[in-house]
């Protein structure tokens, strides 16, 4: 397997600059473009085809791409790490844990997981895409008088989704694909100026809110909330668009806002 910096057709052509045959994918991580092998597996971690970075907390072989009976699909091939994949809307999302595998069947789908301390994330372009969709604009309806945030069937209060962005911070002031850290919670809650037990009162208000509404991850066996939930959050928040960078101006705004309620 090896890297291609040019020749990349965009997501639907038939072929690529090189020749390539219709339906061949690439991975685009950092800027480097990996276009597997139809005809072999292409392997994601500490080690192998894409080395995604030296953590000792990434498994040495982590995620594979592979194409069977005509479909390419994403497999779990690690022990402890799951992935978060969703296309490019933000709409369609599936959490891969160890052991399953997903069809790849977007023109472009972004794939998230965290090691450690460390957000990884790279996207998957194919050219001949199962399925097509056209970008759908996310609407949040806001009520001034109450401070609320409507996404989908959750309310969010502007503390709550402020929190949602202090721990985002890092991977939505990046462009691109690559790898950011999550702030840990004393730093989210010193980046907000709150005391940490409010970070974490509000961070477990919002874990909860999620968690009723079928977001996996967020609760660890026994109903108790996961101790990894801040990186399943942020992964959740920004693959499915629940926070952009547009949002970072939430967080000057609570510095200067006075105590707010749950």
């Amino acid at each position: 397997m090896t890297t291609d910096s040019t020749g990349y057709a965009p997501p639907g052509a038939a072929t690529d600059a090189a020749g390539g045959r219709a339906g061949d994918l690439v991975v685009d991580f950092c800027g480097e473009l990996y276009r597997p092998d139809p005809a072999e597996v292409f392997s994601i971690g500490r080690e192998g085809d894409l080395e995604v970075d030296d953590n000792p907390y990434l498994h040495r072989r982590f995620l594979e791409i592979s194409r069977i009976d005509g479909i390419w699909w994403l497999s779990n091939v690690g022990s402890l790490l799951s992935a978060t994949v969703a296309d490019l809307s933000g709409g369609l999302q599936a959490w891969v844990v160890p052991g399953a595998r997903i069809p790849l069947v977007f023109g472009h789908t972004n794939v998230i997981f965290t090691a450690g301390s460390t957000t990884y994330e790279f996207a998957v372009h194919v050219r001949t895409p199962a399925f097509r969709q056209s970008m759908v604009m996310e609407s949040a309806d806001t009520t001034g008088d109450v401070g609320e945030t409507t996404i989908g069937p959750i309310t969010f209060t502007d503390s709550q989704k402020a929190l949602i962005v202090a721990l985002a911070e890092p991977m939505l002031r990046r462009d691109g694909t690559g790898l950011s850290a999550i702030p840990t919670s004393a730093a989210a809650a010193k980046r907000l100026g709150w005391a940490l037990t409010k970070f974490n009162r509000k961070l477990d208000n919002v874990c909860d809110k999620l968690d009723r509404v079928g977001v996996a991850g967020l609760r660890a066996g026994g109903g108790k909330l996961a101790t990894n939930r801040r990186a399943r959050l942020v992964e959740h928040a920004v693959s499915s668009h629940l926070v952009t960078a547009d949002d970072l101006a939430l967080l000057d705004a609570q510095l200067l806002s006075g105590p707010e309620g749950d």
